[in-house]
């Protein structure tokens, strides 16, 4: 049976890794999350080849030229990127692969890719039917803030983004509002039960 990439992505402040860790607490046996390549320096804890592959900027860029992701970002000085080899051998290893990326990669995969199923984990408030967002991000807005762990400037800088978000979802093939991390999780697990 053909494995399939799941691709999931999501608004900071949804819970995405909430949702995709109960995920993977129930679906282990048949999925594997995908380990991303990074140029960032590992943080305390982390270690290479489970959190990330860390690279330096130089071997990321040589990659790029090569064509080996696929997909890459960069933001705040970093890039971000999944590699096509990594991709494939999971699939022959028998597994299928969650891809935890945001919405810039994930559009790059579906464009290179375009069998990869993407999902987008929505705040509630997401019109489904009308795609109006309107008070998804109010929703957003009263997550981050209930959080105090950010100052003004990184709230409105995460609204920013969300809308930024918000508006690209509409080219997922699903949207999966999170206003209940089990429900979200069904709702997950009922998608890639249908696409594989």
């Amino acid at each position: 049976m053909e494995k399939k990439l799941f691709v999931i992505s999501g608004c900071s402040g949804v819970g995405k890794g909430t949702v995709i860790n109960e995920f993977m607490k129930k679906n282990s046996k048949d999925f594997i999350l995908s380990v991303s390549c990074t140029t960032r320096s590992p943080r305390p804890g982390e270690t290479d080849g489970i959190n990330y592959f860390f690279l330096t900027k130089e071997e990321f860029e040589q990659n790029i030229k090569s064509d080996k992701f696929l997909e890459y970002a960069q933001f705040a000085e970093n890039y971000y990127g999944t590699k096509k080899k990594y991709v494939q051998q999971k699939f022959e290893e028998g597994f299928n692969i969650i891809l935890e990326i945001e919405t810039q990669g994930a559009i790059q995969v579906k464009e290179k890719m375009p069998e990869a199923v993407l999902i987008f984990i929505a705040p509630p408030g997401v019109n489904t039917e009308t795609g109006d967002i309107s008070g998804a991000l109010q929703e957003l807005e009263n997550r981050l803030r209930g959080r105090h762990t950010e100052d003004e400037q990184t709230i409105q800088k995460r609204l920013t983004q969300a809308k930024i978000e918000l508006e690209r979802a509409k080219r997922y093939d699903f949207i999966v509002v999170n206003d209940d991390v089990d429900n979200a999780v069904k709702e997950i697990e009922k998608i890639v039960k249908s696409h594989y």
